[in-house]
């Protein structure tokens, strides 16, 4: 059985990008139907994904993830895929022993930034570094299919 066990944090600030890679866009989209995983179709950069992550809340969950076609991708998100699309820049930081994603969303979820660390065991220690901000692994609105349920542009923000 594929896991994924990962972690969510919010950005204390912009140092991060001192030390990010040029980044990736992508763009995402969920199908309706399926209650115990959500599945997702992505376009990152010229390769397209199927993506099937079991429904559970917290930092493990169950995860699958195929390559298709580019073409066939393209067609799925505008004609199947919920609206609005998840539209998104990834970026990458290696640091030694951890690898971060840090996701600047844009479209209806402008304004939110999350930083990911995929780990081993969920007993893994973690550096977090000074750019790090609040954790919201255990908050599923940062979930990104829930994002397009709820986008972070409707957000109540203080």
């Amino acid at each position: 059985m594929a896991i994924e066990i990962e972690r969510k944090f919010l950005l204390a600030n912009d140092a991060w990008r001192t030390v990010a890679d040029k980044g990736t866009r992508m763009v995402q989209g969920y199908l309706l139907g399926a209650k115990q995983a959500s599945v997702r179709i992505r376009v990152e950069g010229d390769r397209a994904l199927l993506n099937i992550k079991s429904a559970t809340i917290g930092t493990r969950r169950q995860e699958y993830e195929y390559a298709i076609p580019l073409v066939d991708a393209q067609e799925m998100l505008t004609t199947l895929c919920e609206q609005p699309l998840i539209d998104k820049i990834r970026y990458n930081i290696y640091e030694p022993g951890q690898h971060w994603e840090i996701d600047v969303f844009a479209g209806d979820n402008a304004g939110l930034i999350v930083a990911e660390i995929e780990l081993q065991d969920e007993q893994q220690t973690v550096s977090l570094p000074a750019w790090i901000g609040e954790e919201v692994s255990h908050d599923p609105r940062y979930y990104n299919v829930n994002l397009v349920k709820h986008p972070y542009s409707v957000w109540q923000h203080p």
